[in-house]
């Protein structure tokens, strides 16, 4: 991005499955600081990180399996919150089944959630910059509702995991390479 740029207001919006997804299928699992992050990946003034995720799923009542593992993630979604300018986006794990009766979980109301604050961060003229870490092809309209309130989008993927026409949709592109990764290790 321009140089000029970094006197803009930038948002970061972050879809904390696929980056959790993509530090442990390709950076092996390493822990990042999210707010060093943040400030590498935003090049303008950051208003705001949104990071978006779901708590795991517990039964009613819950295992002491389901209870222990969502304590620990609510643990780091909290240490997120913290953050300076950070802001944890909540969606909800359900439970589902395969046609031959296999349950597995999946997250809801995650992506909706990011795509309606790019929108509407864009269009109320919050900020000039979105950056998105994401994967997804159903933030492409999002993505183009932005750009038409004259808002660049710069998209941090995964080559192993990411839309082609997400790709496409942003302005720039960059890959999260080992590199960046590195800058943003937590010691």
């Amino acid at each position: 991005m321009d140089s000029d740029l970094s006197s803009e207001w930038c948002a970061v919006f972050i879809d904390g499955g696929y980056l959790a997804k993509v530090l442990k299928n390709e950076f092996n699992e390493v822990r990042i600081d999210f707010l060093k992050l943040s400030e590498k990946i935003c090049p303008g003034k950051r208003l705001r990180t949104y990071y978006y995720n779901a708590p795991p799923y517990q039964s009613s009542p819950p295992t002491p399996e389901e209870k222990e593992r969502y304590q620990k993630t609510m643990r780091f979604f909290n240490y997120i919150d913290r953050l300076e300018r950070f802001e944890v986006v909540y969606g909800k794990t359900v439970k589902r089944y395969t046609p031959d009766g296999k349950e597995y979980f999946t997250q809801k109301g995650v992506d909706v959630r990011l795509a309606v604050d790019l929108v509407r961060l864009s269009w109320a003229g919050h900020i000039k910059i979105a950056v998105l870490v994401a994967g997804d092809n159903d933030f492409v309209p999002a993505v183009k509702a932005a750009k038409d309130a004259g808002v660049i989008v710069k998209l941090y993927y995964s080559k192993n995991s990411s839309s082609d026409e997400l790709i496409s949709a942003v302005d720039e592109a960059e890959e999260i390479t080992w590199n960046l990764i590195e800058e943003c290790m937590r010691h």
